[in-house]
């Protein structure tokens, strides 16, 4: 059940049964000659719509731009400012708190993000903390999982790709997009095959080191075979983990 393709008496019959909603988070930035400048926007997209057909999950939108400052050296990369995300975040969870969420569960698809939603979430915290609400008020709970350390998933990626899957553009997210969307499926021969590794700076630096986008990475290897295996066993483990969530 997607939030944005549901009417509002839909959605209020939803929060009858249910104050949890989940959130997919992540950025757009270049992810490689072969991977989809929305890689980890489309991730946790693609395994939280699955997570919501089969269990009844409401899905929010999903917030598609994060935080990419590094990748700025590569054409099509889109970031905001800490303070920005920040502040749409806090916009977001007001909103929904105001018509009866309780608990919001954000699935995140970039590392580079996990500081500044961290950072939201207190400023969440502090604004229910000094509202004024009493005591009795229902609390506001925010969740934060990265959807490749969900229980057992990292696990499949390293068994499908004991070599090359690296640190950025990855075989095993690019392969997640595929399932998704296999009408962009490419063959693309990389050189080196695998890609160096080294440390993240600014974006000219970035840009010297690493030319092709890639961090010690060869997502030539990813299909759409091997995706499926990772959304499943992704869709699975956060059906467990939101139906906790949601009844704590």
């Amino acid at each position: 059940m997607q939030l944005q393709l549901s009417t509002w008496p839909e959605v209020e019959a939803y929060l009858a049964t249910s104050k949890a909603i989940l959130i997919p988070i992540g950025s757009t930035e270049q992810h490689g000659p072969n991977g989809l400048l929305g890689t980890d926007a489309l991730c946790p997209e693609i395994i939280a719509r699955r997570a919501g057909d089969e269990a009844g999950i409401l899905i929010g939108p999903t917030f598609n731009v994060g935080q990419a400052q590094h990748h700025m050296g590569f054409a099509g990369t889109i970031t905001l400012r800490p303070s920005t995300m920040i502040a749409a975040m806090l916009d977001w969870t007001q909103s929904l708190t105001r018509h009866g969420f309780e608990r919001i569960y954000w699935l995140n698809g970039h590392g580079g993000n996990i500081a500044t939603i961290t950072a939201a979430f207190s400023e969440m915290y502090h604004g229910v903390t000094f509202s004024g609400v009493g005591h009795n008020a229902p609390p506001l709970r925010c969740s934060l999982r990265n959807w490749w350390e969900l229980p057992g998933v990292m696990d499949i990626c390293r068994q499908l790709f004991p070599v090359g899957e690296g640190s950025h553009a990855t075989p095993s997210e690019v392969s997640v997009t595929w399932a998704g969307y296999p009408q962009v499926v490419n063959s693309i021969t990389m050189t080196p095959r695998i890609a160096p590794n080294g440390p993240i700076l600014d974006a000219d630096d970035y840009r010297r080191r690493f030319p092709d986008g890639r961090i010690g990475s060869d997502p030539s290897q990813a299909s759409i075979a091997a995706g499926e295996k990772i959304v499943a066993a992704s869709v699975r483990a956060v059906i467990s983990e939101f139906k906790q969530f949601a009844a704590s």
